[in-house]
């Protein structure tokens, strides 16, 4: 039998679901421990915040994944300042993860920041989680970081097609995305403890992370 799916926006009482979610998905995952669910913890109270585009999955009645969205920009070589966005985290608990939850996540919200007036979207990442999804190299947008290297981890969608057309682009992301990780470790301290462990999906991290297009 079918579980009910119902994407809906995030409550007050699911805050705590949320961060133990986003603390499973991501522990170990890209460096030993993981900061995520500090982010996210701390991402509610941010101006930068955009809560219409905060959203949860629920199956069968049960939390299971979110994808939270902040506001960033773009400047152009005019000096011209573009409103966009950037998400993350984006999660699915661990048991449901590669069975199409955390894409229904996105086209949801995909959707619903073109009703709020947005264009355009620039994520770090892997690659291949979300080349699927629409997302290119943002070289291929001319959309560089602020020290004017095409991240390959930095990855741009226009929701609108046509968006950023004629310019060329840096990107500058909330200030909330810069964790403090003293602060993060003295969070993850309070909380239930898990214990920190090398994976080869942090050299994979690593190697992506630290590269750069030509």
């Amino acid at each position: 039998m079918e579980r009910t799916i119902c994407i809906r926006n995030e409550r007050r009482d699911d805050y705590e679901a949320v961060e133990s979610i986003t603390r499973e998905a991501f522990y170990n995952l890209y460096v030993p421990g993981c900061t995520e669910h500090y982010l996210v913890h701390i991402m509610r109270g941010h101006e930068d915040f955009v809560p219409e585009l905060d959203f949860v999955l629920e199956c069968g009645g049960q939390v299971i994944g979110n994808i939270m969205y902040t506001k960033a920009k773009l400047i152009d070589e005019a000096g011209k300042e573009k409103n966009i966005l950037t998400f993350g985290p984006v999660c699915i608990a661990p048991q449901y993860q590669r069975q199409g939850y955390g894409k229904r996540l996105m086209e949801h919200s995909f959707e619903r920041a073109v009703e709020l007036g947005y264009d355009t979207i620039v994520i770090f990442g892997s690659p291949a989680n979300y080349v699927s999804r629409g997302f290119k190299s943002c070289k291929k947008y001319h959309v560089s970081a602020e020290n004017g290297k095409y991240p390959a981890a930095m990855m741009v969608k226009e929701l609108i097609p046509g968006s950023l057309q004629g310019h060329r682009w840096v990107y500058h992301e909330s200030p909330v995305m810069a964790i403090n990780v003293e602060d993060a470790e003295k969070y993850d301290s309070t909380l239930e403890k898990k214990e920190k462990e090398y994976r080869r999906s942090q050299e994979e991290f690593y190697i992506i992370s630290q590269s750069f297009l030509a």
